[in-house]
């Protein structure tokens, strides 16, 4: 499944949000520099949705506040 996903960095805490604009709001604590924030935001899904981060990557925006997120299905 893919998600849309719209990243907030510096927040105060890391927390998500389901959102009708994009798909999920993620808070997180980390900075946008050296994909700091690209692996919290990984870590922060695969403890919301409870999915291992082996099946969570991101398919577009690495360098932008606005993700696309591909979860694959555990069952095949």
């Amino acid at each position: 499944m893919r998600y849309l996903v719209k990243v907030k960095t510096n927040a105060k805490e890391n927390k998500v949000i389901k959102n009708k604009a994009a798909d999920f709001l993620i808070y997180t604590k980390e900075p946008a520099i050296e994909n700091k924030a690209n692996e919290s935001v990984i870590n922060i899904l695969a403890k919301f949705l409870e999915v291992p981060k082996s099946q969570i990557s991101i398919i577009k925006g690495l360098k932008s506040k606005n993700k696309i997120i591909d979860i694959r299905s555990l069952v095949s």
